[in-house]
């Protein structure tokens, strides 16, 4: 069972209806299920102890992208080029990252969602580059390079061609505890891993809008041997815990074993 947030909107169309909504484009769910998982959306919820008590159903978690991270959470001035704060989200998916780093689910943030994993862990973001979307509404694609020795690069190999990619915003001081597992042509992040945990990754591209499936069927696999209580490749046993610790509104990169 692999659960995906999604996004939270004022409103949406379909029939006659408009309503705000919670709603995530389908290649997400679909991606979940082509890797041999089951997809279950994630809405900001609220409650205090929302996050974790979902997490302790699940089996893995994924921060889907979308809007820019609100820099005030890593103690930034606002860029005039960053979109408008999305404040539920932000709150709701910390939460969950902290959550799925506190059980060692396994865990993937796409595009935003590796964002605000280097957020929740003490990092800060780049605000604006260039180079990294294309028109609105389409994708950029562009080479990755794994780096050797990191989970990706077992995985992928070295050199990963033609990624999905459209963002304007970046890892920039990198937190506590994370490696970058790739980058791109231009030196900018393009994932991150946190060699720690079981599974925690984050990917600046978005692999639900191609067809390798390799990412999404490890973490889906790791998440299968966490349900099982088998061991996780390389001997790890599976629902190893960690702790992260919060001060104000940030969450700082805290992790033990």
């Amino acid at each position: 069972m692999i659960g995906v947030s999604t996004y939270l909107e004022p409103v949406a169309r379909w029939g006659a209806w408009e309503l705000p909504a919670a709603l995530l484009p389908a290649d997400y769910h679909r991606l979940v299920q082509r890797a041999g998982g089951r997809a279950l959306l994630l809405p900001p919820d609220p409650e205090p102890g929302a996050a974790r008590a979902v997490v302790e159903r699940l089996d893995g978690v994924v921060v889907a992208g979308g809007p820019d991270v609100d820099p005030a959470r890593y103690g930034a001035s606002r860029d005039p080029r960053t979109g408008p704060p999305a404040h539920e989200r932000d709150v709701w998916e910390s939460e969950l990252i902290a959550a799925a780093l506190e059980a060692d689910v396994p865990l993937l943030g796409v595009c935003r969602g590796m964002q605000l994993m280097n957020v929740v862990l003490g990092g800060t973001l780049v605000q604006h580059l260039d180079g990294h979307a294309g028109a609105p509404g389409t994708w950029e694609t562009h080479p990755v390079c794994p780096v050797p020795g990191t989970r990706l690069a077992g995985l992928l190999g070295t050199t990963v061609s033609e990624v999905a990619t459209h963002h304007h915003q970046a890892v920039d001081r990198l937190a506590e505890g994370l490696v970058v597992c790739a980058r791109a042509g231009d030196g900018t992040v393009e994932a991150v891993e946190l060699p720690s945990a079981g599974f925690a990754m984050g990917v600046q591209w978005h692999p639900e809008a191609g067809e390798d499936l390799r990412l999404m069927e490890d973490l889906v696999t790791r998440a299968a041997a966490r349900r099982s209580g088998a061991p996780e490749a390389g001997g790890r046993s599976p629902g190893g815990r960690q702790r992260v610790e919060q001060r104000g509104t940030q969450t700082v990169g805290r992790l033990h074993q």
